[in-house]
């Protein structure tokens, strides 16, 4: 798998996936700003790598005031922080990463090497993700037969993670394992992560992968041409209520209609106790040009709206399984997210 985030040269080097899969461009960020406008104009995407990359900007933020003076407060932090959290609002994957970056600071706010101490702690984010992606996926290829055909939406793979994926990696440890499976890929529109991402993913570990239009996922259900489903999380409350990609819900009811198990895949990371039910998620409501505009091309006439919700919520009622580095997880899904956060 090609590297999408890699530290060297003491700045972050991030691979533009708004490019991909024909253009190969890294994009480098040696500041605050270019971080917060890179996860913002979707340079990068997919939770747990939003909450990385955030790590590594309170690192850059730092040392950009340390460089004008000798020391940070708690309030320069703060202003790092807030500048970081308000890039998107729905994936908990940031706040989680950003809480953990000021513990780090709170720790070492009077050593001369807090620098490092900072980077450190962003380079142990970014390790132990792809580790829990890997743990998680092995329990979840469990839950794969041989011939199975498999439906995911949106990207939730290596690129939207660390390194190994969440959804996709479930499928890619199967993969491994020996297990003969086919891939049908929503496009995910209108960013197309699925056409451009999850696709050329599987493709490149020579998985056999199918995409269809978005709209498909009915009528496949209907003539039993799938026979699971498989999606990451951008958030989970407390009783099991997952916030991904948008058509995430759709996906789920057509899979409940018609008996097909539908698996969320997600770290611990990805979990916000303090969250009851999906109704009090924020759902992000990005720009209605992204919907009426393609790739640089209007698909509209002029004066024609666009309106574009960036993610919906399913209800835990839907979900057949959760699961995490820590296992699978069954209903009542309150309970166990419960025992997750007492460990």
């Amino acid at each position: 798998m090609t590297e999408h985030i890699i530290w060297k040269n003491s700045q972050l080097h991030l691979l533009d996936q708004r490019l991909l899969p024909f253009k190969k461009v890294y994009v480098k960020c040696k500041t605050l700003q270019d971080i917060t406008r890179a996860i913002k104009d979707m340079t990068i995407r997919g939770a747990p790598l939003i909450g990385i990359v955030a790590a590594y900007g309170v690192f850059l933020g730092v040392r950009e005031i340390l460089r004008r003076r000798k020391r940070i407060t708690e309030t320069d932090v703060n202003q790092v922080y807030q500048a970081l959290k308000a890039t998107r609002p729905t994936a908990v994957n940031l706040t989680w990463a950003l809480d953990r970056m000021v513990k780090t600071y709170l720790q070492y706010r009077d050593s001369e090497d807090l620098p490092d101490f900072l980077l450190q702690a962003a380079i142990t984010i970014h390790v132990e993700d792809v580790e829990n992606n890997k743990k998680l996926s092995q329990y979840g290829s469990e839950l794969i037969d041989d011939g199975d055909v498999i439906l995911t939406h949106c990207n939730a793979g290596a690129l939207a993670t660390g390194g190994y994926g969440t959804a996709l990696g479930v499928i890619r440890a199967a993969h491994e394992s020996g297990k003969r499976i086919r891939v049908i890929a929503t496009e995910t529109r209108p960013y197309l992560q699925g056409a451009r991402l999850t696709a050329w993913e599987l493709h490149e570990d020579g998985i056999d992968v199918e995409l269809v239009p978005d709209n498909h996922v009915g009528l496949l259900c209907w003539r039993g041409l799938v026979n699971k489903m498989i999606v990451g999380a951008d958030r989970i409350a407390a009783n099991g209520d997952v916030a991904n990609k948008v058509g995430t819900y759709m996906l789920a009811l057509a899979a409940h209609e018609h008996n097909i198990p539908f698996f969320v895949a997600a770290p611990k990371s990805s979990f916000d106790p303090a969250v009851k039910s999906g109704h009090q998620i924020e759902i992000e409501e990005r720009p209605g040009d992204e919907v009426v505009v393609l790739q640089g091309k209007r698909l509209t006439l002029k004066g024609v709206k666009g309106r574009y919700f960036a993610f919906d919520i399913t209800p835990a009622r839907l979900i057949t399984y959760i699961i995490t580095e820590n296992g699978v997880m069954d209903k009542p899904y309150s309970k166990y997210i419960k025992l997750l956060f007492s460990v």
